[in-house]
């Protein structure tokens, strides 16, 4: 998850079609070959699969899920992503705020774990409440954004005395604190214009910005930040938006750099 993550990031800030192409190939085999039966599955050997998935690599491979769909706006990663999500809160929520480590159907322990600083990998319930908070940026969920936002509370104290143990957990905090910025492009992704407005949104360091794009009519399995958007006299058209309140649409790269500023 955490690879496929990099490779999109690396694709869309490179244009490099050589890591699109990893990324889409690894994102391919994590959901065809380690997803099945309501889970994943935490390890692939000679077409067996074994074990589990923890909390990291539900959590993961969201995330990774919607950076390759932010490089190549192919709902499938989304829709995997949103569904991973559901499975996410349904099989690692506690009651009592953030995550459990272990699924609820796994072997029975005396006590779930529940992990939160970070160590050679990220902590998992800051990887969680990262995906959580972009996931409802996407798609409007109240529900998971507000769970996120519980979740950063666990290491809040910790985070501020120890920051360089919970480096994961201030990265995902501070996307919460200055919040996410949303762009919807709508248009014809051949088109020129079209293709002006994602070069923009992509020029430059723009942490707090997701992205979703589409032709028109938007697909019924699109992201909600797309849905019941327009292109405006027939032109590809550029929302920004920020909690699903958005300025007056766009039509050329230049209005849409004035709202960027």
């Amino acid at each position: 998850g955490l690879m496929l993550a990099a490779f999109a990031e690396a694709a869309r800030v490179l244009e490099n079609e050589d890591n699109l192409k990893t990324a889409q190939k690894n994102a391919n085999f994590l959901l065809v070959s380690l997803w099945e039966g309501g889970g994943l599955r935490r390890s692939w050997r000679q077409g067996m699969i074994s074990g589990d998935a923890f909390l990291e690599d539900y959590a993961a491979l969201i995330l990774g899920l919607i950076e390759l769909y932010q490089s190549d706006f192919d709902t499938r990663w989304y829709a995997a992503a949103y569904e991973l999500t559901e499975e996410m809160v349904l099989k690692f929520r506690d009651p009592m705020g953030g995550f459990f480590d272990t699924p609820d159907d796994a072997e029975a322990v005396l006590v779930r774990p529940k992990d939160l600083q970070d160590n050679a990998v990220p902590s998992r319930n800051a990887l969680a409440a990262e995906a959580l908070l972009k996931m409802a940026a996407f798609s409007e969920n109240e529900v998971w954004r507000k769970m996120g936002e519980e979740t950063l509370r666990l290491a809040a104290k910790h985070a501020e005395e120890y920051p360089l143990a919970f480096s994961q957990w201030l990265s995902a905090a501070s996307l919460n604190e200055k919040g996410i910025r949303q762009a919807a492009v709508v248009g014809d992704p051949d088109d020129p214009g079209t293709k002006e407005f994602i070069a923009e949104l992509r020029r430059g360091f723009r942490p707090f910005l997701i992205t979703a794009a589409s032709g028109y009519p938007v697909p019924v399995d699109a992201p909600d930040l797309l849905k019941g958007r327009k292109m405006v006299d027939g032109k590809p058209t550029a929302y920004l938006c920020e909690a699903f309140v958005c300025k007056q649409p766009v039509t050329t790269a230049e209005e849409l750099i004035k709202q960027l500023a």
